[in-house]
């Protein structure tokens, strides 16, 4: 039983966070604080400026609405949304937060992934932690 879970989310369509979610159910204490977190990739400025001036900021509360919505489903649990490169960030946070395990999703990996690196990869690797696969 774990008192301290970070289970990384992904809202891309080919992600389930209901499997995450679950395990960090079943293997929290019941006083345990699990966080939900995001991570919002940086945009190229080359880019940034083709976009409404608003568009970061109501992406990011649209974003953290929808994590409050899956922390409500878990006791003691909170959603964080940060900005960064995927697997550095969760490593990061990580490092500060001390969590005792990562819960974190994968995907059946693609060429892409075989030549970078998939975040899970990237996390399994250099974690300080447990971390467990989910896929």
């Amino acid at each position: 039983m774990y008192r301290n879970i970070l289970v990384p989310i992904s809202f891309d369509a080919d992600r389930d966070t209901s499997g995450p979610l679950k395990l960090a159910q079943l293997l929290a204490t019941p006083d345990a604080q699990v966080t939900l977190l995001h991570v919002v990739e940086h945009i190229p400025g080359y880019a940034i400026s083709y976009m409404p001036d608003d568009y970061l900021k109501a992406a990011r509360e649209a974003i953290q609405e929808q994590l409050s919505e899956m922390a409500a489903t878990l006791p003691n649990a909170q959603g964080i949304v940060i900005e960064g490169h995927s697997g550095r960030s969760i490593l990061d946070w990580a490092e500060q937060n001390s969590p005792d395990l990562i819960i974190i999703a994968s995907h059946r990996p693609g060429m892409q992934d075989l030549l970078l690196g998939s975040t899970a990869a990237q996390v399994v690797r250099h974690a300080n932690c447990a971390v467990h696969v989910v896929r």
